[in-house]
């Protein structure tokens, strides 16, 4: 039943509704909010469909439009993506592009990465939405060439722009937030903003969830089926921000940034046969500190400079009477130190160059056996250069990766050098057409993680870095269409290749798993997007967002192989979704839908191994009053609106229907 719903809403998909959310919203990567009395200065504006390779963006007003409140919510809605979901509330989520990996992945916070050297992985589950002005999703190398060098190491980014503050008539701002939902999810948030002397201003933000998580689901054994609820899911979290602005004019803009997390979640573990009993907890703090300076100083020269430091302790406990005293304990401590200097030459109209050199320290301390407690030092340079005309846009770069390693017990991982280049082309055929064709290419690698190389027992040291090639070839249109009431079109489709080689897995050897550079993948595919929006009579608009996806994404690593030329597991061959929203000054509603094929929950392509797709929809209803300078907005949402039953990770059975509702005051 599964599969023929997933076939009809795919074909549906195909025919009319490929499209990328939020592609009709413009990027400026250097656009400073003015503080009363102050110059400012910015780039052109440029949209979405001029870029070499892919992006795609979803801004403050496509959110609330939309009805989005999570920020795995908004990711979902990028053509080529998956989010690895654990389920429920608190459940940890990350990021993979094009099935290279989540570790192939990069995050960045206002600028500045948001990396865990341990695993490789963020989970993008402690980010708020309540302060966040855009997100992004770039694939490949963007056209930004003025970025910090850790930017151009990823095969993707991901970015996340928090709110800049704007002061009217008024030197302060404030908004108040409160959420609430099925399987006691209670969040309230603040955000304060005040205007300190002409040139500085000053932001906070708290944000406190918690929930039970006992959602319930139902259970498949054979043939029976029942009713079950999920146990040991709850969580309970802090997070708070502090922001400083400056504006000096002339003399270069800064943000300062101070950023703290805790949290304390259970872990509820997979769901085999009728076992549903998991006492595992976790305990996460994280804190980090970070300034970013830019300056402009003329029309040939521009400065960034970046620096951070990260600290970030995990708690894991597991409760059984296996262990002494009835639980065992694990601490894992880490620490990063960063600094980035990138410069942007401009020496003719056109034509610009970028240097940007970043360095960083991590570590890693456990309570676990035989830690060796490794250090690192990372330092990357990235030179590009840029040509850009009304018509045309080549961007080339190439980055230079050198990593050294030092541990207290045992020999580190050798040392490791690489050069990565990248190339991006984008070209208007027909000078009054916004019709773009587009090509770019990029090598890219992950390094081992301190759990890859030093785990105890499951590490080695021997790893080679896994390394992906990207390929991309598309086109892009964006307009509008005269007489048809339109007041935006976009059109994007892609069609790319990725090559994974040396990838890193685990493997049996005599008597234990190890980590091992066993494999190859080869992944093709097609992104289709589209939006579009619609003025109608009697104040009435109509929008439609969403995105196809079509992806193989097979082993390739010997031909003897049982599992040679199967897909790759927890990759859907075909994945879309869609919005259709409706803007009224009485209310907005957003019908969303999210549809997943068949996937497989390890590498051999077996029934024993298939987990069905899915069709997920929600609706959303929401309505912003003004009185005066104050503005009451009200939303309701109905989640997973069919009740369907399914896993995003087998085993882990996500929440059927629920319900969600906010009410935000800004003042």
């Amino acid at each position: 039943m599964h599969n023929k719903w997933l076939k009809q809403w795919g074909m549906a998909l195909f025919i009319g509704l490929f499209s990328g959310v939020g592609l009709q919203a413009q990027v400026d990567t250097t656009t400073y909010h003015e503080l009363y009395g102050v110059e400012v200065v910015a780039k052109k504006r440029h949209t979405v469909t001029r870029e070499g390779a892919p992006l795609q963006v979803l801004d403050r007003t496509g959110m609330e439009r939309l009805g989005v409140q999570d920020l795995s919510e908004a990711v979902k809605r990028f053509s080529g993506v998956t989010v690895q979901d654990y389920g429920g509330i608190g459940g940890l989520k990350t990021v993979s592009v094009r099935s290279l990996g989540a570790k192939h992945t990069a995050v960045s916070y206002d600028g500045v990465t948001v990396t865990d050297a341990q695993s490789g992985q963020v989970d993008i589950s402690r980010f708020s939405l309540d302060n966040v002005e855009m997100v992004s999703l770039s694939i490949g190398q963007a056209d930004d060439i003025f970025q910090t060098a850790r930017m151009y190491a990823s095969a993707g980014a991901l970015s996340i722009r928090t709110v800049t503050p704007e002061f009217k008539d008024k030197p302060f701002n404030t908004q108040i937030k409160l959420k609430g939902g099925s399987f006691g999810l209670v969040n309230p948030s603040l955000r304060y903003e005040q205007k300190i002397a002409s040139n500085y201003a000053v932001t906070l933000n708290a944000d406190y969830q918690r929930a039970d998580g006992q959602y319930p689901y139902t259970l498949t054994n054979g043939d029976i089926v029942t009713e079950e609820k999920r146990h040991n899911s709850d969580i309970d979290s802090y997070m708070g921000e502090i922001n400083l602005f400056a504006d000096w004019k002339r003399g270069g803009h800064m943000q300062v940034k101070g950023y703290w997390f805790d949290s304390e979640r259970g872990l509820p573990g997979s769901v085999v046969l009728y076992n549903d009993y998991h006492t595992e907890r976790l305990e996460n703090r994280n804190g980090f500190v970070q300034a970013a300076y830019d300056n402009r100083f003329n029309e040939r020269f521009a400065l960034k400079v970046l620096g951070k430091y990260d600290y970030a302790w995990t708690r894991y406990k597991d409760f059984h009477s296996q262990y002494i005293d009835g639980v065992q304990t694990d601490v894992y401590t880490q620490r990063e130190a960063y600094g980035s200097t990138a410069l942007l030459y401009t020496p003719v109209k056109h034509l610009s160059f970028s240097l940007a050199e970043d360095f960083f320290y991590n570590t890693l301390d456990a309570t676990t056996p035989k830690c060796p407690f490794p250090e690192r030092w990372t330092s990357l340079t990235a030179l590009a250069a840029q040509y850009q005309d009304e018509r045309l846009t080549a961007t080339a770069s190439l980055l230079g990766t050198f990593i050294t390693e030092r541990l207290e017990i045992g020999e580190p991982a050798p040392d490791r050098k690489k050069l990565s280049p990248a190339v991006s082309l984008s070209y208007r055929p027909l000078a009054e057409q916004n019709w773009r064709i587009r090509a770019s290419y990029k090598h890219s690698y992950r390094i081992p993680t301190f759990n890859d190389l030093y785990y105890d027992r499951l590490g080695n040291r021997e790893l080679n870095p896994e390394k992906a090639v990207q390929y991309n070839l598309g086109m892009t249109w964006s307009g509008d269409v005269p007489n048809w009431a339109l007041e935006y079109l976009s059109l994007s489709v892609d069609g790319y290749f990725n090559r994974v080689t040396d990838k890193i897995v685990a493997l049996p050897t005599m008597f234990i798993w190890k980590m091992m550079n066993q494999g190859r993948v080869n992944i093709s595919g097609i992104d289709a997007n589209l939006s579009a929006r619609w003025q109608l009579p009697a104040s009435f608009a109509l929008s439609l967002d969403g995105s196809y996806t079509w992806q193989r994404a097979i082993d390739r690593t010997q031909k003897d192989s049982k599992i040679y030329g199967d897909q790759i597991p927890y990759t859907p061959e075909h994945a879309g979704n869609v919005s259709v929203g409706v803007e009224h000054p009485w209310v907005n509603v957003t019908w969303t839908m999210l549809a997943v094929g068949d996937r497989y929950s390890l590498q051999q392509n077996i029934s024993e191994n298939r987990i069905d797709g899915y069709v997920e929809q929600q609706l959303s209803l929401n309505r912003t009053f003004s009185f005066g300078k104050c503005a009451l907005r009200l939303q309701a949402e109905v989640l997973n609106l069919g009740n369907v039953t399914y896993d995003v990770i087998r085993y882990y059975p996500m929440p059927g229907r629920s319900f969600r509702a906010s009410v935000r005051f800004v003042y």
